[in-house]
């Protein structure tokens, strides 16, 4: 939808006496090229901008409108803009803003089916396309025999913490019978299962690799439950392989801890790593009870594309999985899409059917009530977002969307490792549009042995049954001084890159430590990104890695041979 296309649906979406707030819209995204991306406010920026209190008596649209502009604006940092590379994208285009208007205009908690029965059916039917679309198992359906579908989250994190709540319960119940619902009266038995129950809630334990996201840690805190990281090698690309995952299970079962969950992650936030997903689908037939969730958030996107089709081998025997269309599928947030091969986890978890909340369609079984597959009760219309989307551009519209970015992707990871060999350094393979380097330290431009190479499997060492990381290797070749020295200098003037880049706010980054390494991730997946934005960005960090790299050089040599080595 390009932006003649949207001035005249959105003229049929809202009077015509709106139209100029329409404009402003277009306007902002025509011009975000030109504007600074990262806002350079100070906290606390905005409340000596505004009254203390609201106004007695309503303003005119005219003034608001002029304080969005004069007040507001200043203090976006603009993530639609082509030159935000940082963190992982979050698109929003024009149908998907057209799906927001509507459903603002249809508002209903829509927390069962009858509150709006076109919100339920219309989720269950854009979700199974989208199931399709990823190659996802048929079990993942809505219409499949072992009573799978698809939910709309607010977020990969909400999903995340859902999953792990019905995965808690599902395991107690296996290991325990259901608690007595009336508590006064419980008999013996009943009181000897729940006691047992509350006995294995100490020693549960959910699980993810060191690279992953910091959710399924937070996830852990809510669900009361311990959370422990299993490390990753990068003789594996960082990946979590099955042998990593078998030695973590069997050193916790071994010392009395109860693992229940695990996250692995297609995409992983540092580094974009893949676990190895069917050699996990092998330790799942030996440890039956770990609910198995893929966190595919940003790059599950790259699903759609028959080349990576084979990454879902083995998700048939995983429990749940969970791609974010707010980030690469052109989908404003929020719209986090949760697929699950059996409904009957979840809602045994979360259902709670009060009198006010009974109908004839429920209590029959004829309809879905999405209310029982989430935490909050309200949900919002966030279908007809995705139904806009997927409509108006096509199979192969988001096709060649992500196609065209892995490209650039490839583009600008080939000019860090050719052009830019001198200076940087690749520290995990490039995937799906992202690129991590660092920068060469100092006086070693010649670093055949990188830093987070292992020279042998990395040393593990145990505490109360959790696997700590604790050793970096030194590489082989490179005794131990040098080696924390190298890395040193490398991490100071990577930081530093790092940080004059973005205070200039041309373009915007984000940094990453990889094991002990400061790292640089450059990702272009926004919708408006080309090559030129990525080769201003490759300019722009060689040009400002030259001058750290002079200015270190011209103060060391102003500086005795013995006080040389404290600078970076």
């Amino acid at each position: 939808m390009d932006t003649e296309q949207f001035r005249r649906a959105g003229f049929a979406t809202v009077d015509d006496k709106q139209t100029k707030r329409l404009i402003i819209v277009i306007n902002y995204f025509t011009n975000l090229d030109s504007k600074r991306v990262v806002s350079n406010v100070s906290p606390g920026y905005l409340r000596p901008l505004l009254p203390s209190q609201p106004p007695d008596k309503g303003e005119k649209w005219e003034d608001i409108q002029q304080d969005i502009e004069t007040k507001i604006m200043p203090g976006l940092t603009h993530w639609q803009s082509p030159n935000f590379m940082a963190f992982y994208p979050a698109n929003a285009t024009y149908p998907s803003i057209l799906g927001e208007i509507y459903s603002a205009a249809f508002t209903a908690p829509a927390f069962n089916w009858l509150c709006s029965p076109a919100c339920t059916e219309l989720e269950t039917i854009v979700l199974d396309w989208l199931c399709n679309l990823l190659h996802l198992p048929a079990s993942y359906l809505s219409t499949s025999a072992t009573g799978g579908g698809g939910v709309i989250q607010g977020s990969a994190s909400e999903a995340i913490v859902t999953v792990m709540i019905a995965a808690r319960e599902q395991f107690l119940r296996r290991r325990c019978c259901p608690q007595a619902k009336d508590l006064l009266a419980r008999t013996a038995s009943e009181v000897e299962a729940e006691n047992e129950q509350w006995r294995l809630r100490t020693r549960l334990v959910a699980l993810g690799s060191e690279m992953s996201h910091s959710s399924t840690q937070k996830a852990a805190m809510i669900a009361g439950v311990h959370y422990k990281s299993i490390p990753v090698d990068a003789a594996d690309e960082f990946a979590l392989t099955g042998s990593g995952l078998t030695e973590a299970l069997q050193n916790l079962t071994r010392r009395g801890w109860e693992p229940f969950y695990l996250t692995v992650t297609l995409g992983t936030t540092s580094t974009c790593a893949v676990d190895h997903f069917k050699e996990i689908a092998e330790v799942k037939r030996q440890f039956p009870n770990v609910w198995i969730h893929v966190d595919a958030a940003y790059a599950g996107a790259a699903l759609l594309l028959e080349e990576y089709h084979s990454l879902t081998d083995g998700f048939e025997a995983f429990d749940s999985f969970n791609v974010n269309m707010h980030k690469w599928l052109l989908t404003n947030f929020d719209a986090s899409c949760l697929f699950l091969p059996r409904r009957e986890p979840l809602i045994s978890a979360l259902s709670i059917t009060p009198s006010y909340l009974q109908n004839s369609y429920s209590l029959a079984g004829m309809v879905t009530d999405y209310r029982d597959w989430q935490i909050p009760l309200g949900r919002r219309f966030r279908a007809l977002k995705i139904w806009f989307v997927l409509r108006l551009y096509g199979v192969n519209g988001m096709k060649g969307h992500v196609k065209r970015h892995i490209e650039l992707g490839e583009k600008f990871a080939h000019w860090v490792v050719g052009e830019g060999t001198d200076l940087f350094e690749v520290l995990a393979p490039p995937r799906f549009a992202l690129t991590v380097f660092r920068v060469r330290a100092p006086d070693h431009s010649s670093m055949e042995q990188p830093v987070i190479s292992r020279a042998g499997r990395r040393e593990s060492k145990v505490d109360e049954g959790f696997v700590r990381n604790d050793v970096l290797p030194v590489p082989n070749g490179v005794d131990s001084s040098s080696h924390h020295d190298i890395l040193r200098r490398s991490n100071a003037v990577t930081k530093e890159v790092y940080e004059i880049i973005n205070a200039t706010g041309e373009i915007f980054l984000t940094s990453t430590m990889i094991k002990d390494v400061y790292a640089i991730r450059v990702i272009g997946a926004n919708e408006r990104t080309d090559e030129q934005h990525l080769r201003k960005a490759f300019e722009i960090l060689t040009k400002t890695t030259e001058d750290v790299l002079s200015k270190v050089e011209t103060r060391k040599k102003g500086e005795p041979e013995s006080a040389r080595s404290r600078y970076v």
